[in-house]
């Protein structure tokens, strides 16, 4: 059964697309962004060149969310980046409404589990060449109705309603998804990014547990102690706090 009517009014301030197929949200993001007077929406129910993180192919389809924030949120890069928290506690929050609570995660850097599974990924690109940043993107991808097979993964795809969780519409969901962003946004005006971090880390997956971080120099395995106030992961490795700021985490 849809839940469509559980979706609430679009975000006052905030625009629109939806388009039928596009090579990727993100590529349309930066194609329209001389152009748009506000912050931006894209949606597209079909993708043909769809990426995620570090270049890797994103696989959507029919019945998910492919989307697209592109705005100019007048900050520096640091504080571009610390959006992807932001995004990340907002699809918690959407995806609440429609799976148990407990059922969810926060995999840092940018990933949401569901039932251990991956359920949505988060990709941010800006541009800028001086003190602040032009714009930004932040792409959305959420296995709403199905996920992909055969991907041979630690975190294997799975998808809302693959795991139980109640049908929603791609368009319905991001209403929620975009009202949701908007709140965290009015957080981070005005409380700042401690209080984005403080309700990442209550979401976050093994959290005071021993994690893996695999990065281009090789692989760091210890008890995940914190996200520190740039969004870089705290481990404790042999009894030091090693800062990390791009890895990819497993457990």
């Amino acid at each position: 059964m849809s839940t469509d009517s559980l979706s609430p009014p679009w975000p006052e301030g905030y625009g629109l697309v939806i388009l039928d197929e596009v090579d990727s949200t993100m590529n349309e993001a930066r194609r329209r962004v001389a152009g748009l007077d506000r912050p931006t929406w894209i949606m597209a129910r079909r993708q043909t060149n769809a990426r995620g993180r570090r270049g890797r192919t994103w696989l959507g389809g029919d019945g998910n969310l492919a989307a697209t924030l592109i705005y100019r949120p007048w900050c520096t890069p640091s504080e571009a980046a610390a959006r992807s928290f932001m995004a990340a506690n907002a699809l918690f929050e959407a995806l609440a409404l429609y799976a148990p609570r407990d059922s969810l995660a926060l995999k840092w850097p940018n990933d949401v589990l569901l039932n251990g599974g991956k359920v949505a990924g988060v990709l941010l690109e800006s541009a800028g060449g001086g003190h602040l940043v032009d714009w930004l993107a932040v792409g959305i991808g959420v296995n709403l109705a199905h996920a992909p097979r055969d991907l041979r993964t630690e975190f294997p795809p799975v998808s809302l309603v693959g795991e139980g969780g109640r049908a929603v519409t791609p368009e319905a969901f991001l209403a929620v998804l975009a009202g949701a962003f908007a709140t965290q946004e009015g957080k981070l005006a005005a409380m700042g990014f401690a209080r984005i971090r403080e309700d990442w880390l209550s979401r976050a997956a093994r959290l005071g547990e021993v994690i893996t971080a695999r990065t281009p120099r090789g692989e760091m395995t210890g008890i995940f102690e914190s996200v520190d106030q740039a969004g870089n992961l705290i481990l404790r490795v042999q009894g030091r706090e090693v800062m990390i700021a791009a890895a990819d985490v497993h457990f």
